[in-house]
């Protein structure tokens, strides 16, 4: 960590080329005696990803930001104030700190979060930035987190872990075996210091393969951020006596968020009524769809479904869904001529779902160009026909 970068003309400089071109840049000569071009380089490059993704630390002066990979791997604001509000309590363990925007946002609900990271460099940094943004509950220790777990006498009111999806050459992984560390080895480890454990994984990671691997699972929240999943969360509680798992979905939006639970057995138990497309077409967010809680939401809202593996549902009369709503205008066999017909600018989004054909595939025997106002959905009914379903956006 190079503090000559937190210099007054330094951080001017930085603040006021946000916008240039990084590999020109490069090619400069050095602005400054004691920071490197590639130095500052590094900086514009972070500032400039975290004015969306961190907010509060782009709008606060003199933050010390890592390299890109660092800041890349991080958790959004968004996403991390969400998992903060799931545990609460007197002392936190973040076995996997990072740059420490989870623990930032832990330490609003803790009276002490202990922030592991065993890069030293990124350890003070995130323990640098911390001080300047007020958390002084937060310690940080450049340590490797389970080192630091088997060393300590401390008992934790919850464990918190990020594992690594990238392995030992730094290829993207995401089943539980190939992070680091690996979850299916060190959970009985964290139960010893812990009764409450909270995992972060991809969202790649099938839910049904994360219950059978990790043990003693209260809850799983599917969190998505304007409808592309970003994280799983899996809340573990040592103390579970029952097998029933809550799942719980979050879709963040700028105009406002949208929620669905359900029980894993309820879901299993829900029957599920299939028909022909009514008036209304609803089409589940992201984070629903990632939690499989289809039989459910159709109970829930009274809703019908089209297929078993057709995930849109169907209804006489329009309600408030959890995703996209849509009113039916007409079906159609899935035909060329049909198609001409009711496309007279030749213009429309598409949508497949259970259907033989990819988007790019229409696109190309269609020739549909993407826009306009009409929504193409192309999907297989209960009596298995393809068909097409022209709507109209509620």
């Amino acid at each position: 960590m190079n503090k000559n970068i937190l210099y007054t003309g330094v951080q001017d400089f930085i603040s006021k080329n946000l916008t240039t071109d990084i590999l020109s840049f490069l090619l400069k000569n050095p602005h400054f005696k004691d920071v490197t071009t590639k130095e500052i380089a590094e900086q514009i490059e972070s500032k400039k990803k975290a004015e969306k993704k961190l907010p509060t630390w782009f709008k606060t002066d003199l933050i010390y930001y890592p390299n890109k990979l660092n800041l890349e791997q991080t958790s959004s604001e968004e996403t991390a104030r969400y998992k903060a509000r799931l545990v609460s309590g007197k002392t936190l363990l973040d076995l996997t700190g990072g740059f420490g925007v989870d623990s930032y946002f832990f330490a609003e609900h803790f009276d002490e979060v202990f922030h592991c990271e065993i890069n030293k460099e990124l350890s003070e940094i995130a323990g640098y930035n911390f001080k300047i943004l007020g958390k002084s509950n937060i310690h940080s220790i450049p340590e490797n987190g389970l080192d630091f777990l088997t060393g300590s006498k401390r008992t934790f009111d919850c464990i918190f872990i990020d594992p690594s999806r990238r392995d030992l050459v730094k290829n993207k992984v995401f089943l539980l075996q190939d992070c680091l560390p690996d979850m299916t080895k060190i959970l009985p480890q964290l139960f010893e210091k812990s009764d409450r454990v909270m995992v972060k994984t991809s969202p790649l990671l099938d839910i049904t393969k994360g219950i059978e691997e990790l043990d003693k699972v209260k809850e799983i929240h599917v969190v998505a951020v304007n409808n592309e999943v970003k994280e799983l969360l899996w809340l573990l509680d040592n103390r579970q006596e029952t097998d029933d798992i809550s799942v719980k979905t979050i879709n963040i939006k700028k105009q406002g968020n949208d929620y669905f639970s359900f029980k894993l057995s309820n879901e299993a138990a829900s029957p599920l009524k299939l028909t022909l497309p009514s008036k209304y077409l609803y089409e589940p967010n992201a984070a629903i769809l990632k939690s499989g809680g289809f039989n459910t939401i159709a109970k829930k809202l009274s809703l019908n479904k089209l297929h078993p593996n057709t995930h849109l549902y169907t209804s006489d009369k329009a309600i408030d869904f959890p995703g996209r709503s849509f009113i039916i205008k007409e079906v159609l066999s899935y035909n060329k001529k049909a198609l001409k017909k009711v496309l007279p600018n030749n213009k429309a989004h598409i949508t497949t779902r259970n259907f033989p054909e990819s988007v790019a595939q229409i696109r190309k025997k269609t020739k549909i160009q993407d826009g306009g106002d009409i929504y193409l959905f192309f999907c297989t009914n209960f009596n298995n026909e393809k068909i097409v379903l022209l709507t109209k956006k509620l």
